[in-house]
């Protein structure tokens, strides 16, 4: 069983009379969550998992047995204690009708709480099992949805599909459902790389409503309709988050920011800082910056600097698309200042648009590769997970965002590629000019065996920048990773169980973009 401590939702329209409850349930072990209404405590319900929810009947707006009802269809397993002023008998027949847990009759004492709780909570146990179950029942029906003939939109379904089945079997002791979810994960890797060979560099020729929303899209299509609002809005671009990462981030961004728009959009191909992060503030493909803004286009070999033009690309989108708002631009680094968050509070209030690209998650997945004390902390995807919630939850970054609800600032999170743990090398030969990335490779006369390799002859088609005539790309699949042949064991050892990009995998490719507004 998970050693986390217990999670109870309190929804009580009078909580602050419950404080003294509270304080006794926290300091024996159990982690209290309070909602005043019956809608809040839907929302939190379905953003986050709870043990135990203890609901008060008698509120105004959604009553106790109208809020059970919805609770129910979002997280049919989780106890419900209703909690009542009488003991009316038509209450008690629809709430039992509705499979309440339990009921208790006010005033409530701790002792009867604490009963409630040893009662219900051990049918956690249970509820373990039937996720399990259910998993199981779903793996069939997954793994007939899966083919390389879906949409992309009927692919971010099956991706949403098995990330939730992710988090709801990581709480789980039984690891043979892991590694057969693992599995599924894999296999709809491979027909998804099949998807994306197919299908990628034809979105180029198609309007949006024809296509998935890029990279080149994000600023047109999300930010600048906030701007159109008049609304002051703060763009947090979390470098090489994933869709798994941001479930876990959400529930603590919306203790003080209210879900408005989740999508799930494409990176563009390489999945990699240089091409996408620069393509999305370009509102342009990495060829077309390369031909418009020769200046500010890098090489890919020019390690350090392949980012640094970042806000002038910006600049040059907002200027095209006739915006004439106030722009602040910040890259957070790892080193805080003492005034971080007051100086920076102090640039988004002054200006329209403020955008900040923070690298925290993308400097875990590197630290793991480098480091053994990071590749032991991470040692897995539920680990990684929550070493990055660790730092979103301690972070400067989260204490900004509580300052800019308190000040109705608009949020829009977002990231430019995911990453995937890779574990099988394959062998590739270039010349001195290949680069070194792991997941994509472009150079002359790309030597390579391997079926599973998306190559590009004419980099052109897919709008990426050639050195000379016979440059090309190949981009890895899955769990893949490129390696010489020289030193091949050593660097397929070393490289082995590490978290890359630029290659083509849902993880990498399927990325979040949300919008938020003040909860105030």
């Amino acid at each position: 069983m998970s050693m986390n401590k217990p999670r109870i939702l309190w929804t009580d329209d009078e909580i602050d009379l419950l404080r003294p409850h509270i304080l006794f349930l926290t300091e024996k072990g159990y982690e209290v969550e309070t909602a005043t209404n019956g809608l809040d405590a839907v929302e939190k319900v379905g953003g986050s998992y709870f043990d135990i929810i203890f609901l008060d009947e008698n509120m105004p707006g959604l009553t106790g047995l109208e809020t059970l009802t919805r609770i129910k269809a979002i997280s049919p397993n989780v106890p419900v204690v209703m909690i009542t002023k009488s003991e009316e008998e038509n209450i008690m027949d629809e709430a039992v009708g509705a499979k309440i847990a339990d009921y208790l009759i006010k005033p409530v004492n701790p002792k009867q709480i604490l009963l409630t709780l040893k009662k219900n909570i051990d049918q956690k146990r249970l509820v373990t099992q039937q996720t399990t179950s259910k998993y199981q029942m779903q793996f069939a029906q997954i793994g007939m949805e899966i083919s390389d003939r879906l949409s992309f939109d009927e692919w971010k379904e099956i991706y949403k599909k098995l990330v939730y089945w992710e988090l709801e079997l990581s709480d789980s002791e039984d690891s043979t459902m892991d590694q057969i979810l693992a599995m599924q994960k894999e296999d709809a890797n491979k027909a998804f790389f099949r998807f994306i060979k197919d299908n990628y560099a034809d979105w180029f020729n198609r309007d949006l409503g024809d296509r998935p929303m890029l990279s080149t899209d994000i600023f047109r299509h999300i930010v600048f309709p906030q701007l159109d609002q008049k609304k002051k809005t703060l763009v947090l671009v979390i470098d090489n988050l994933r869709y798994d990462q941001w479930r876990i981030f959400s529930p603590v961004v919306n203790e003080y920011f209210r879900t408005q728009n989740e999508e799930l959009y494409c990176s563009i191909l390489p999945t990699a800082t240089m091409y996408a992060r620069n393509s999305m503030f370009a509102g342009l493909m990495p060829s077309e910056i390369e031909k418009v803004y020769p200046q500010l286009w890098e090489d890919d070999d020019n390690e350090g600097h392949k980012n640094r033009n970042e806000e002038v690309l910006l600049q040059k989108q907002m200027a095209r698309f006739g915006r004439k708002e106030s722009l602040y631009f910040e890259k957070a680094s790892g080193v805080r200042k003492e005034r971080w968050v007051t100086d920076n509070l102090k640039n988004i209030l002054e200006n329209d648009l403020s955008v900040m690209v923070v690298n925290f998650v993308d400097m875990i997945s590197h630290a793991r590769t480098e480091m053994d004390m990071i590749r032991e902390l991470a040692n897995n995807e539920k680990a990684y997970r929550s070493l990055a919630l660790s730092w979103f939850s301690n972070s400067s970054i989260l204490e900004l965002l509580k300052e800019l609800a308190d000040n109705d600032i608009r949020l829009v999170i977002t990231t430019d590629h995911g990453a995937i743990r890779v574990d099988n090398a394959v062998k590739v030969i270039g010349d001195r000019e290949t680069n070194t990335n792991l997941r994509y490779k472009l150079g002359k006369n790309l030597n390579f065996k391997s079926k599973n390799v998306f190559e590009i002859r004419d980099p052109r088609k897919i709008y990426l920048p050639s050195r000379n005539v016979s440059t090309s790309y190949i981009f890895a699949q899955g769990s893949d990773f490129f390696a010489y042949p020289n030193n091949y064991n050593y660097y397929a050892n070393y490289y082995k169980d590490t978290f890359q990009h630029g290659g083509i995998s849902m993880e990498e490719m399927i990325i979040p973009v949300v919008t938020l507004v003040p909860k105030k």
